[in-house]
């Protein structure tokens, strides 16, 4: 017989709930990593606001920026935008994203990057529609602002196929252009490569590079969200399917890149780049708990 009788005694509420707690923690994290379920806890739905808030926020960025030089372009002059800051100016508005939300929501933007992360294995697919919807919702928002600051100008600022381009054409030209960014994407994430906030420079440059050679073929939009969202709300549907079926089969294609490259994914620099780390510095002490 133990001569503490308080090792007896009932566990106190609190102490049961912790339990609970842990329990139902270990159960969600079955098939993850210990060291992932416990520095991340990614199935914990409690930061879900604001990860959808930073994936909305940063596609009406990177809308507002790559649909409007189209439209100041049609509103006051040809020339009023250089073509070269057309297809600059969207790749280091994602850079800007990529480094100031990533760490919230991944910094995804894009359907397509959401689409190969999960089937990459970074990324929970029940996220997935919800993401989505946060993208489009941000591109048509910026959309709708632009309307309401200078005007409807027609078709400027969709992403349409060039001069005497099929939209057969632009669609293969979207999956080649979309299978190299998401090579990008998923390298720099992945642990292997130990890129971190570097990253951000790799997928930026290829989106300017892409768009110096590529956009006058297809717009080298490389982005459901970007085409489609802007083409919801002026009413044009042009060629819709090709910036729908492009950029999504490539990254497809992308993710079975990688598997050949670097095997399959779901390892730790690959799941913290895909779903961000928010919370998991405020678990650390470092910041004010909510």
């Amino acid at each position: 017989m133990s001569s503490h009788p308080d090792e007896l005694a009932p566990p106190s509420e609190p102490d049961r709930q912790a339990a609970v707690h842990h329990a139902a923690v270990a159960l969600r994290s079955i098939g993850q990593p210990n060291s992932v379920a416990s520095e991340f806890d990614f199935l914990n739905d409690k930061y879900e606001g604001r990860r959808l808030f930073s994936e909305l926020l940063g596609t009406f960025f990177l809308v507002l920026v790559a649909v409007g030089g189209g439209m100041v372009n049609a509103r006051f002059g040809g020339n009023a935008v250089p073509y070269g800051a057309l297809v600059v100016a969207p790749a280091l508005m994602v850079m800007a994203i990529i480094l100031f939300m990533g760490t919230v929501s991944g910094a995804h933007l894009n359907p397509a990057v959401s689409i190969a992360f999960a089937a990459r294995g970074d990324f929970p697919w029940r996220r997935v529609p919800a993401y989505i919807v946060a993208q489009f919702l941000g591109a048509i928002l910026a959309t709708l602002l632009l309307w309401a600051m200078i005007g409807k100008q027609g078709s400027a600022g969709l992403t349409l196929p060039g001069s005497g381009i099929s939209a057969t054409t632009a669609m293969l030209w979207e999956l080649v252009l979309t299978t190299g960014l998401v090579s990008v994407i998923l390298g720099t994430a992945s642990g292997a490569q130990a890129v971190g906030p570097l990253a951000a420079l790799g997928v930026g440059g290829y989106i300017a590079l892409a768009g110096l050679w590529g956009s006058p073929v297809s717009g080298a939009s490389m982005n459901p969200a970007r085409s489609l969202g802007p083409a919801l709300v002026k009413g044009d549907w042009t060629s819709w399917w090709a910036y729908l079926v492009g950029p999504v089969a490539g990254g497809a294609i992308a993710v079975g890149i990688a598997v050949v490259l670097r095997g399959h994914g779901g390892d730790r620099g690959g799941v913290a780049a895909a779903q961000g780390t928010l919370g998991a510095d405020r678990r650390r002490g470092r910041g004010p708990r909510d």
